[in-house]
């Protein structure tokens, strides 16, 4: 099986992938958060960090494209290829409002027609491989029929399927029998995304899709970084372990970020999601919520790793 890690915004960027690598590297692929391209021509800094070709060493690397313009897609496929980046990855599946009333994201799948048209232009005029990340549909499973039919005109790297509908967003259950028909109609290599959190998530899904030979996670390696070494047969990460990649991020945030303030709502976003795997209790959530200093925050979650 290959694991992939899934594009996470304001998290999974260039530090935390090479945290990640240095103390698990387990992952076959890291997918970037996604670049947003706009009439603009060029990267914003942020964006330039996150795909400079230094700050990705040692791992296999795809820039995933939110945008609803072929042309920005191509001009920035083209940017990327000249980086030296060999894959690209449009988004079709993100369910915020505010990129879906643009018609990005999973708002590309409610036009068909317009899809049509903008992955002709943009197979046409890519070099570098295209891969698709999309759910099933806008608001009904129903619609991964035209969806699959359509993808299958065209010659998709991978189809990553994150099987829940627009509406769904992150809630309810993925949809398996979406999943199961794609595994039957599409032409294309596939790659599962969706909710596969524990050893017991992974050996359901492989017992009932045999055939799949990568899975994306995302939430699942935020909450438990040791996961898929978990799946892959091997011990849960220990303490020491998880102590020198939390130290890892932190340092690294230090050094890329100005103030206490824009270092401390990074590492509280990692404790979003992985508080519950130290402290199942959340004795320390309200404590890790409140803090402003580092000075403070290191003396508030170092008792967490002992």
């Amino acid at each position: 099986m290959k694991f992939y890690l899934a594009p996470m915004e304001g998290v999974t960027g260039y530090i935390y992938r090479n945290a990640y690598q240095k103390y698990f590297h387990n992952i076959d692929c890291y997918y970037t958060p996604f670049l947003a391209p706009n009439k603009n021509h060029g990267f914003s800094s942020r964006e330039k960090n996150d795909i400079k070709p230094e700050h990705n060493a040692g791992m296999r690397v795809v820039p995933q494209v939110l945008t609803s313009q072929a042309e920005y897609f191509i001009r920035t496929a083209k940017d990327l290829e000249q980086l030296g980046y060999d894959e690209v990855n449009l988004n079709l599946g993100c369910p915020s409002a505010t990129v879906v009333t643009k018609r990005k994201g999973a708002g590309l799948l409610a036009d068909t027609a317009y899809l049509e048209h903008f992955l002709e232009d943009i197979f046409n005029q890519v070099s570098i491989d295209i891969s698709l990340k999309t759910r099933i549909g806008m608001k009904s499973a129903e619609e991964l029929d035209d969806l699959l039919d359509l993808y299958n005109q065209f010659p998709v790297k991978e189809l990553i399927i994150h099987p829940r509908v627009r509406e769904d967003f992150y809630n309810n259950t993925p949809d398996w029998n979406a999943f199961g028909k794609a595994t039957e109609q599409s032409r294309h290599k596939l790659c599962y995304n969706g909710d596969l959190f524990t050893v017991s998530d992974y050996q359901r899904f492989c017992e009932t899709f045999p055939q799949i030979d990568a899975v994306m996670l995302g939430r699942g390696i935020l909450r438990n970084p040791g996961i898929v070494n978990e799946m892959q047969g091997g011990a849960p990460a220990d303490k020491k372990t998880l102590k020198l990649f939390h130290d890892e991020l932190l340092g690294n945030y230090q050094a890329a970020f100005s103030g206490d303030r824009p270092v401390i709502f990074k590492m509280k976003e990692l404790w979003v999601h992985m508080l519950p795997l130290l402290d199942p209790e959340q004795n320390y959530a309200k404590k890790i919520r409140k803090v402003e200093k580092i000075s403070e925050y290191r003396n508030i979650v170092t008792p967490l790793f002992e």
